[in-house]
């Protein structure tokens, strides 16, 4: 238990860095220096000392959307992956939990939208849940594809049966999964060319015009909470493409953290050669997830 409970806070202390590469490797193609790798930290130091200026129209459910949201991603990081290592919260079945752990903290965060009776909030929510509807049965079907491979039942069971072998003899299997959730890994964590983190226009917003209301601690919460998903469903990626597991505590934990980085690296680039998508060509991209999934469940199934 002590180790998973280290893997845990190991998780909470490194998620905003992911952030910070994403963001260097982004500078870096700009051929600008960009901000240091711990800026997301000083935002949320300053953040957190900051007065919260609240609207005339917000109820205390706008103010409880935050807290609900990061509350519902802590728990669900205590079932992630790390490493094809038991995590700190295991057992069967614990996969359809996380997947309405983050259900919650999605709803949480568009109720709170809708609370501030903000037309472009609104406009916000009706987008992610939108979206919502394809990139949720996408994540879910991977993650029962992987299970029906591996013949696990828990999140831990799952990545700690993935091995070279599995991959050799399931290789078009597990490289549908891997595709279809690096599809939703950049749809849910609203970037490009699902969304674009960064814009300022509000009629192109998804994720970013439902937080605009909020400020002072509780978009720190809300901007810690992003950090925590992007590791969250990075780490599912990190784990599918790095199925070798050396026994050592140490050495797995290492190179998960750096397959990690690695991905925030890919992301970057990503976000540095190609364009947002058109607003109503997003779908066709989760679309696409979400017919990778099927396909590998199928697939695995009549095998």
């Amino acid at each position: 238990m002590t180790k998973q409970l280290a893997q845990y806070l190991v998780v909470l202390a490194l998620s905003p860095l992911l952030l910070g590469v994403v963001n260097r490797v982004k500078a870096f193609f700009a051929g600008r220096r960009g901000p240091p790798l711990p800026q997301l930290y000083f935002d949320l130091y300053k953040l957190l000392h900051k007065t919260p200026v609240y609207s005339r129209t917000t109820t205390r459910v706008f103010r409880a959307g935050p807290v609900a949201a990061l509350a519902c991603l802590l728990t669900a990081l205590a079932i992630a992956p790390f490493g094809g290592r038991p995590s700190f919260f295991a057992f069967d079945g614990d996969f359809i939990l996380l997947v309405y752990l983050l259900g919650m903290a999605r709803f949480a965060t568009v109720i709170a939208a809708l609370d501030t009776g903000s037309s472009f909030e609104g406009m916000g929510a009706s987008r992610e849940v939108q979206f919502a509807v394809f990139a949720e049965p996408a994540f879910f079907l991977a993650l029962a594809a992987l299970a029906k491979t591996t013949g696990a039942m828990s999140v831990s069971g799952i990545f700690g049966a993935l091995t070279p072998a599995v991959w050799t003899t399931a290789a078009p299997v597990l490289a549908l999964v891997t595709a279809a959730l690096f599809l939703v890994f950049l749809a849910e964590n609203s970037r490009v060319p699902a969304d674009d983190p960064n814009t300022h226009l509000e009629l192109t917003m998804i994720h970013e015009v439902m937080v605009l209301d909020h400020s002072g601690p509780e978009l720190a919460f809300i901007l810690y909470g992003a950090s925590l998903k992007l590791w969250l469903l990075g780490s599912f990626i990190a784990c599918s493409v790095l199925p070798r597991h050396s026994g050592s505590w140490l050495t797995d934990a290492g190179l998960f953290t750096a397959a990690m980085f690695a991905i925030a690296v890919v992301v970057g680039v990503v976000e540095s050669i190609m364009a947002r998508l058109r607003m109503s060509k997003v779908p066709y991209m989760l679309i696409t997830a979400l017919a990778f999934s099927a396909l590998a469940l199928i697939f695995q199934v009549g095998r």
